[in-house]
């Protein structure tokens, strides 16, 4: 059974209790990173787009290194949000993710946020699927999260609140909120994984 978002909330406080600092601090260096990236790269067009990429692959590293944290109870460590960049498949997965939500995102802003949805747990599957290539993980993305975008959504929307607070704090706030959000997340991720194997086991045995 999928928790309801304050439960999620919750889960993610009860996960970062005694882990803020790591979490905080690698949070800190991966927006520096691509906030240099970015200024340094505007300046021309071809290579802004490569930072946006390299953006996408460096918080997917950050979403792993959270979801490990949930996992292991262990602080986060930032030389793990780089891991992304080490495999090929990693990081190709990722380029295609941003290239697909990219494209729908041209017909029209709603399709692009429901794909955006859809392709929300590539991360978490790529840690979790070794040997899945590329269009099978958005593919299992995909499945995964039939039934229960609405409740991502939901999730996403319940930090509303809190991203509205940080803003009056010149976006200070966002080291402690980015962490939260991303660790609520993977308890999100968690959840629907577990369901996703329960239906399938269903569907093997009524076979």
């Amino acid at each position: 059974m999928i928790k309801c978002a304050k439960e999620m909330r919750a889960a993610a406080a009860d996960a970062l209790r005694g882990k803020w600092k790591d979490a905080v601090l690698t949070t800190l260096v991966c927006m520096a990173i691509v906030m240099v990236a970015s200024f340094l790269l505007s300046f021309c067009g071809p290579l802004s787009l490569v930072a946006s990429i390299g953006s996408v692959i460096l918080v997917a590293g950050l979403q792993v290194a959270l979801l490990q944290m949930v996992r292991t109870g262990n602080a986060v460590k930032i030389v793990c949000i780089f891991d992304f960049f080490k495999e090929s498949r990693l990081w190709v997965t990722m380029l295609l993710v941003f290239v697909y939500t990219f494209l729908w995102t041209l017909l029209f802003i709603i399709p692009g946020i429901i794909k955006g949805l859809s392709y929300a747990l590539t991360p978490y599957i790529l840690n979790d699927n070794p040997d899945l290539e590329n269009n099978a993980v958005i593919e299992l993305s995909m499945a995964m999260m039939n039934g229960h975008k609405w409740d991502l959504f939901c999730l996403q929307l319940s930090f509303i609140g809190w991203a509205i607070l940080c803003s009056f704090t010149l976006g200070i706030g966002y080291l402690w909120l980015e962490p939260y959000m991303l660790t609520s997340y993977a308890e999100f991720y968690e959840d629907v994984k577990a369901e996703y194997n329960e239906r399938k086991l269903a569907s093997v045995s009524a076979e």
